[in-house]
């Protein structure tokens, strides 16, 4: 926990050399956020990255790794080493894809499933208390973060 400043707020990191700008906050921002989920999850045996990668290919029905890729904002070679990695554990499974014959879809496997899981019950009690902490700001929030993807996704498929 961060100590709380005289009026009560917790208290701010400083920012350094001037360098506070709305994409510099937001790889702060992100660098901690992906720094506490880490700890929270550790005992289910995924990280961070791996465990938002579970959990887009959970909430539907499958992914290609093309697709994994946009989602990720990575490049080919970066979804094909998770996915061996995710292979070896034998977490996910490759499936034909039905739109595109001589393409695949990514599933997760029960074991696969079963990590997501653990993973999840492991991360539901940080999400909550992220959201007290924000309090009413958290809607808002939520909806500003989606707001600046969105707009970065449209700055960086521009300058591809």
């Amino acid at each position: 926990m961060t100590k709380a400043d005289g009026d009560g707020s917790p208290a701010k990191r400083p920012i350094v050399g001037g360098l506070s700008n709305v994409l510099f906050d937001a790889w702060l921002v992100s660098r901690s956020v992906h720094q506490l989920i880490d700890t929270a999850i550790e005992e289910s045996g995924l990280d961070a990255d791996e465990f938002a990668i579970y959990s887009v290919l959970a909430s539907g029905e499958g992914m290609t790794p093309s697709d994994l890729s946009h989602w990720m904002a990575a490049a080919p070679t970066t979804v094909s080493s998770y996915v061996k990695r995710f292979e070896r554990r034998g977490h996910i499974t490759r499936i034909p894809n039905p739109e595109d014959g001589r393409s695949y879809r990514l599933q997760l496997t029960a074991t696969g499933r079963a990590a997501h899981r653990h993973a999840g019950e492991l991360f539901t009690p940080i999400l909550a208390h992220t959201e007290d902490a924000l309090g009413a700001r958290a809607e808002k929030t939520h909806a500003q973060l989606l707001t600046l993807l969105h707009a970065v996704d449209a700055v960086r498929d521009e300058h591809a």
